[in-house]
């Protein structure tokens, strides 16, 4: 009789430790993953061996196979900036949503470059050729610039922070997502992009960024080597001219093997 009250004193404590022990740890089922499977094509619709694929802020960057294709498995869901890139043609990006428990089905076209620069010897020089262009342009004294050493100097968490100390750039808030996405107006039109503001063109190491676009996409300020602001179609170098720059330009520089494309 006292062995069976012992036990039946013990059932309960036990019950309480096994289902404890099978309780998911806390974080482990709060996160989730998707995939993404997605193949890069050139105009022709020839799949493109060797192009590489990276997600902006994260240290993903895969290269696509023979057939032009690529996955990236568990990968947490959510918004990302995929920057797509192949030697010889030219670079795009999307922002793209990844689901819970699915796969993300993606194809990207690059267009070919027509014609290849002679090959340059450079020797001796403090810049890449990309940031003496940067320098040349700020000595120039055509848009606003922010130098590597401000951007540090800023001591700020977000890049999106950075674009408030433009003159010409209004950081805006559109709500139209279930969180609050930032975007870079024109100042002198001001107001929200669904309501038909006029956003400004963004460019990351050359590569032409959606517009508008969420500026919380962007790498972290210590990824930054330097950000060219330019107001209107009047100051912005030939190079990013086009018929939807009417708002103006922002080209936004990482660091020499920044994140851009890690």
């Amino acid at each position: 009789m006292l062995r069976f009250l012992l036990l039946s004193s013990l059932i309960p404590a036990l019950s309480a430790a096994i289902a404890h022990a099978q309780t998911p740890r806390p974080g482990a089922a709060s996160r989730q993953f998707g995939t993404i499977d997605g193949i890069v094509s050139d105009t022709n619709l020839t799949p493109l061996h060797a192009a590489f694929v990276s997600i902006v802020g994260t240290p993903i960057r895969i290269g696509t196979g023979p057939n032009g294709r690529f996955r990236i498995t568990r990968l947490e869901a959510g918004n990302y900036l995929v920057v797509v890139k192949r030697v010889g043609y030219r670079p795009t990006s999307a922002v793209v949503n990844v689901p819970v428990q699915d796969t993300l089905r993606l194809s990207y076209t690059l267009e070919p470059i027509p014609t290849e620069l002679p090959a340059v010897v450079v020797s001796e020089r403090p810049f890449s050729l990309r940031m003496a262009e940067f320098m040349a342009r700020r000595k120039a004294g055509f848009g606003e610039f922010m130098t590597q050493e401000e951007i540090a100097a800023k001591n700020t968490v977000y890049s999106t922070e950075l674009f408030r100390k433009f003159q010409s750039v209004n950081v805006s808030p559109s709500r139209m997502s279930a969180m609050t996405e930032w975007y870079a107006l024109s100042r002198r039109e001001g107001a929200n992009p669904s309501l038909g503001a006029c956003p400004l063109a963004v460019f990351l190491d050359n590569v032409p960024l959606p517009t508008p676009f969420n500026l919380d996409l962007l790498p972290s300020p210590r990824d930054l080597g330097g950000i060219e602001v330019y107001a209107g179609p009047s100051t912005v170098p030939p190079q990013y001219s086009g018929p939807d720059r009417s708002c103006g330009v922002i080209l936004i520089w990482t660091k020499d093997g920044g994140s851009s494309a890690p």
